[in-house]
């Protein structure tokens, strides 16, 4: 007889949305809300699967939270697992160290949430099937800078290991280690399926030892665009074990492209960007679809776009609204007039962009004051707010200098408009 569970992570219930919040309330409110809903549709689907178990593998909780309401949240629809005999398997990941309710919270028997010394669970089944056992350690502290493997203890001879950890891997450039390990580490301990946490987008490494790490079941912002999924798995009487996909997400963030190229009307720049919209919501599996268009290419709208681009987004949402179901979160501006580059154009604010591209922009003086000015601005931020700018100094110094382009397109810009009278 098989096992089968459902291998969840990074929820990161009712998580904050500062920034949306303040350009988009509306969209800010489905956003905030799709957290829940996707945890709901995860209960939803063991529920349809008649799965065995739920192994949440981290980052249950945001941080530092001090409402019930979550807690309440949570604790009804675990009761519903609890209901059809489904267990649920939790450990504990860096911000739910941080919760101030994770410890308070009463859940249903049928709940298991490891705890800072690692435990191995065997699950009851009926007779004839093979021996589970899940081995588990939590987060006592936010950070875990060294490895936790040497912790764990050794797979159950006889059973299926199944571990869960949070855990950053070898690592990414410009965040913190998490309980750093190897591929290696990880298949080094026996185990049949490792639940990863943590990272955010969905990585599967299937061979005798099957790590997996599902991603989020629902992106919060741009940064993390795409479909979000858990991963139903199942374990044969074979020992064999098999995992599929399942989306998850309400909203699916997704950056959409629109070529203004050879484009001289505003009304078929305003069609362009509807086809665009359309061609995307028609293959995204989520129920919203949450877009960040970019308009790029060569044309003679290039200025008027720049300068009107509040008209441009309000066009945008209009359109989105037509479609349904589809957002439009942010307008970025990238596209250029068809000036030929070492010619002059004849027009001078062409020519004068062209000149603050080449003279000043480009110039190393230049930046170096501009990146000067940006670290005393990110030195004044709050702590929480001093990613804004880029995670890393590539990051920084990257972010710097595009809002410096920016800035000197939205200057030649407002010339025009001067110009033409507006």
């Amino acid at each position: 007889m098989t096992f089968r569970f459902v291998h969840a992570a990074d929820i990161h219930l009712d998580s904050p949305l500062r920034s949306l919040a303040m350009r988009h309330p509306e969209l800010a409110e489905l956003i905030g809300n799709a957290t829940r809903q996707a945890f709901v549709g995860i209960i939803d689907l063991c529920l349809a699967e008649q799965v065995d178990a739920l192994l949440i593998a981290g980052d249950l909780y945001d941080g530092d939270q001090t409402s019930m309401k979550t807690a309440r949240f949570l604790a009804e629809q675990l009761r519903r697992l609890d209901q059809a005999g489904i267990r649920t398997c939790v450990i504990r990941g860096n911000h739910d160290a941080m919760s101030r309710i994770t410890k308070e919270l009463v859940l249903p028997d049928s709940v298991k949430v490891f705890g800072g010394r690692a435990e191995a669970l065997e699950l009851p089944g009926p007779a004839g099937r093979v021996p589970i056992v899940i081995h588990g350690l939590s987060f006592a502290q936010p950070h875990a800078p060294e490895s936790l493997l040497g912790k764990y203890r050794p797979p159950v001879e006889g059973a299926v290991n199944i571990g869960m950890l949070h855990t950053s891997l070898a690592g990414t450039p410009g965040h913190d280690l998490y309980a750093p390990c190897s591929l290696a580490d990880l298949r080094a301990t026996g185990f049949r399926y490792w639940a990863l946490g943590h990272i955010h987008k969905r990585a599967v490494v299937d061979d005798a030892c099957l790590i997996a790490m599902p991603g989020m079941p629902q992106g919060r912002d741009i940064n993390e665009a795409g479909p979000k999924s858990v991963s139903l798995v199942t374990v044969g009487d074979d020992r064999s074990i098999t995992i599929e996909e399942r989306v998850t997400s309400v909203a699916q963030f997704e950056r959409v492209t629109v070529d203004a190229t050879g484009i001289e009307d505003w009304r078929e720049m305003v069609a362009g960007i509807a086809r665009a919209l359309e061609a995307t919501r028609s293959v995204v599996a989520s129920a919203h679809l949450v877009a960040r268009l970019q308009v790029v290419g060569a044309t003679s709208l290039a200025w008027r776009i720049r300068r009107d681009m509040d008209l441009l987004k309000t066009e945008a949402d209009d359109r989105a609204a037509v479609i349904g179901s589809c957002w439009v979160e942010k307008l970025e501006i990238a596209c250029q007039p068809p000036a030929l580059p070492g010619e002059t154009s004849g027009d001078p604010l062409t020519d004068l962009h062209r000149l603050i591209e080449e003279q000043i922009l480009g110039s190393d003086a230049f930046a170096a004051t501009l990146t000067g000015m940006a670290e005393e601005i990110r030195a004044q931020l709050p702590q929480e707010c001093r990613d804004v700018l880029g995670a890393d100094e590539d990051a920084f110094r990257e972010h710097v200098a595009r809002l410096a382009r920016d800035g000197a397109e939205t200057v030649v810009a407002r010339l025009q408009a001067a110009g033409e009278g507006g």
